[in-house]
């Protein structure tokens, strides 16, 4: 077998070695554990790696090696459809870039190294890689799914997949028991989202996983609000990983992507079946955008989360303010849960007004001038968003508002900026 196909083959036995998950929260890497000579990649494999490697680190290096061919220290762009054979079948591992591409083959080896996983499996978007999943399921098949929810994915749930005779029951999660009526036989999949979107609750992971396990459920975590930085599902029992990949991964706001991280093989090649006969995967320049985006990943998220726990505290004294949703409270639901198995609470802070209306929220919305009025999260600059008429407008009224939605919800993306200029920026638009 070449070298490029042996690389596809074993990848992460090859590069990442036998891997496990560190006990020490402070050391939340894989050991490569690599012995002995290894072929020679195209992207330039090393022959050894360090025996532990440390998130900071692994942002950088893991799975990535400089370029054979040029000496490249950043992953090339390798922007072509197709690849050259020596005659039919002869070649060199990559045959059509729907399939196959070096660019993304070097970011999925290192999306599943910061997951502690073993299959990293690229999108052209988050959502793509939500479908991705539910295609797996098959028309009588029942899904339960937190109540709390991207709107983006409960918009997947009910308008393309119910009507293909998928069944969807919406739940609170706050404690794993919560689920128990809603299993039975056709129960196939679990959709956990924490921290969730928008209110920011908190799910057991490792509870609701016990709990799948012994009734053979798969049980899919989207972890685009945590980042693996603070947070790592597969450790905790997790089947499945999701990110949009467009926020914190990628974390300048110049990408769309989307990424699932797995453990098992054979859910890894179906996986791979659905992303290479859907389509929907990413380009090569996506993918090396991402991967600029991961190398800072520790740093950006660290910053975000300091600049958010301040913005959170200003916020349960500020004028205005009615109530202010942050996993660091002590008394936000489930904080206790938060602290056990994250590493920090995230740079995502909700909140809601006095003035419990759509024009009260509208009027600081547009008010904020470091804060930028826009969809998504997850970048280096500051965002503010209205949840009831953005990200979530396809959830009806009536269930959001029964889910803590309220019309004058108002969700903050913490940036990296200054922390005093994002308090006097909400200050200044929350007085008028």
């Amino acid at each position: 077998m070449n070298a490029v196909c042996y690389q596809i083959n074993s990848w992460f036995s090859l590069v990442l070695g036998p891997v496990f998950p560190i006990p020490n929260v402070g050391r939340t890497g894989f050991c490569p554990a690599l012995t002995g000579e290894t072929e020679k990649l195209p992207l330039g494999q090393p022959k050894s790696a360090p025996p532990i490697m440390e998130f900071g680190t692994k942002v950088i290096h893991a799975g990535l090696s400089p370029d054979p061919s040029t000496g490249a220290v950043m992953t090339p762009i390798y922007q072509t459809s197709t690849y050259a054979q020596a005659a039919p079948g002869d070649h060199q591992g990559y045959e059509y870039a729907r399939t196959q591409n070096p660019t993304r083959t070097a970011l999925e080896a290192n999306l599943a190294a910061l997951e502690n996983g073993k299959h990293g499996i690229c999108f052209g978007s988050g959502l793509a890689a939500v479908d991705a999943v539910l295609k797996l399921l098959e028309p009588g098949d029942e899904v339960v799914s937190t109540n709390d929810l991207y709107g983006g994915t409960f918009r997947s749930f009910t308008k393309i997949f119910e009507p293909l005779g998928i069944n969807f029951h919406f739940v609170g999660m706050d404690a794993p028991e919560r689920i128990l009526p809603f299993l039975n036989d056709q129960t196939k999949l679990i959709w956990v989202e924490t921290p969730s979107n928008p209110m920011l609750n908190i799910i057991d992971i490792a509870g609701v996983c016990a709990m799948a396990k012994e009734r053979g459920i798969t049980v899919v975590v989207d972890n685009t609000f945590a980042s693996p930085y603070l947070q790592t599902p597969l450790d905790l029992g997790a089947d499945i990983v999701l990110h949009s990949a467009t926020k914190y991964l990628g974390g300048h706001s110049d990408v769309v992507h989307g990424a699932l991280i797995v453990n098992d093989d054979t859910l890894a090649d179906r996986l791979h079946f659905v992303q290479n006969n859907t389509g929907a995967v990413p380009g090569p320049l996506d993918c090396f955008l991402v991967l600029r985006g991961i190398k800072t990943l520790h740093l950006r998220m660290q910053r975000a989360c300091e600049n958010a726990e301040e913005i959170a505290a200003w916020l349960q004294d500020a004028k205005g303010v009615s109530k202010v949703f942050y996993p660091g409270f002590k008394n936000h639901p489930n904080h206790d849960v938060a602290a056990r198995q994250m590493r920090g609470f995230g740079g995502m802070v909700s909140f809601t007004l006095d003035d419990d209306t759509l024009a009260g929220a509208s009027a600081v919305l547009s008010r904020t001038k470091v804060f930028t009025l826009a969809e998504s999260l997850g970048g280096v600059e500051s965002l503010i968003g209205h949840p009831a008429t953005m990200t979530h407008a396809s959830i009806p009224r009536e269930q959001r508002i029964k889910n803590g939605l309220t019309d004058s919800l108002i969700r903050l993306s913490v940036g990296v900026e200054d922390v005093r200029d994002l308090i006097d920026d909400l200050e200044q638009a929350l007085k008028g």
